[in-house]
């Protein structure tokens, strides 16, 4: 077995502890656990990858031949553009990882949930894109999302609860990350919406609530609770790379302009534009409609659908999609 195959595989076991300490209601320390295994998984990976592009040598400080390179080291060779919001995600999560060897209130989670999610989905789509290997394969895929069991933070709650310096430091890096989600995609984080639902069982309620008879505004109410992040867990890049397995396995090959091509950006989106997905609330999911960037999310089922479309007609589906776009922007029927 070469390094690089002991590296992924250790890889490999760092992140499903990470999950599963995530995941397991009886653990109290759950953030610190995975924050540090999610750390040591990426860590592995990166340096896996670093190898088979660099060398040996190349994980190795240069003054001490005896030491391999940081996690934070890593990030920057591999991920160099600064701005990139994988590399701002797992900056912070290092950033969650070195404070927790120190002192964390269990408020921390609710300010880093989102990142933590989004973290995970890099990784999955890093050891696809990195090393070919399917983390689905390891860990099924139901599992990947997290469980989030939290409520939103109240700083005036926070302020009551600790010292000012404890108080400030959470309520300023709460700030920071949510300035940093809104300019960043989810790729950086992916938004916990805090859903509400109905009980007559005052003990099992969190918040309290009447019915005014008189109020002008109506309400509707939900009878069923779906949370996005299990239904729709894939960001464009990810669907793009399940659909391209999904089509190398069969031995599907579609074509562009007379050429096999594997399907990219420019395809899926022609896909998303003619058929109107991100209308299909079934196929597409916006996070935070009034932002400048709108996160879009996709469930499985677009997934499913563009393969079955390239399916029916390999050879020439992508083109005839360009072409009908054009038509349908210059205002004529395709």
């Amino acid at each position: 077995m070469t390094i690089q195959e002991q590296l992924i595989d250790k890889s490999k076991e760092a992140f499903v502890l990470a999950i599963e300490i995530y995941n397991k209601p009886s653990i109290k320390y759950r953030l610190e656990g995975f924050s540090f295994f999610i750390c040591n998984a990426w860590e592995l990976m990166l340096k896996a990858y670093i190898i088979n592009k660099h060398g040996d040598e190349a994980i190795y400080y240069k003054d001490k031949p005896n030491r391999t390179i940081s996690l934070d080291q890593c990030v920057k060779l591999i991920f160099t553009n600064e701005k990139s919001p994988l590399r701002r995600n797992l900056e912070k999560i290092i950033e969650l990882r070195n404070t927790s060897t120190h002192f964390i209130t269990e408020e921390y989670e609710a300010v880093y949930v989102s990142l933590l999610q989004a973290c995970v989905f890099n990784y999955v789509d890093k050891m696809m894109e990195f090393h070919d290997v399917d983390m689905t394969r390891v860990i099924p895929e139901n599992f990947i999302t997290l469980s989030v069991r939290l409520k939103s933070l109240n700083e005036t709650e926070i302020r009551g609860k600790y010292d000012s310096q404890v108080a400030e430091r959470l309520i300023q890096t709460n700030t920071t990350i949510q300035s940093l989600s809104d300019e960043n995609n989810s790729t950086f984080s992916i938004k916990v919406e805090h859903l509400y639902y109905s009980t007559k069982k005052r003990e099992e309620a969190t918040e309290v609530y009447h019915i005014e008879k008189e109020a002008k505004d109506g309400i509707r109410v939900i009878k069923e609770m779906k949370n996005p992040n299990d239904t729709h867990k894939y960001n464009a890049k990810s669907c793009i790379e399940a659909i391209n397995n999904k089509l190398h396995k069969d031995g599907t090959y579609p074509m562009c302009k007379g050429q096999n091509v594997k399907i990219n950006n420019f395809h899926f989106m022609n896909f998303v534009k003619y058929f109107d997905l991100k209308s299909n609330e079934r196929m597409c999911f916006v996070f935070d409609k009034q932002a400048k960037q709108p996160q879009y999310r996709y469930s499985q089922q677009v997934i499913d659908f563009i393969y079955e479309e390239i399916k029916k007609n390999p050879e020439t589906i992508l083109d005839d999609l360009r072409e009908k776009l054009k038509l349908k922007k210059s205002g004529s029927q395709p």
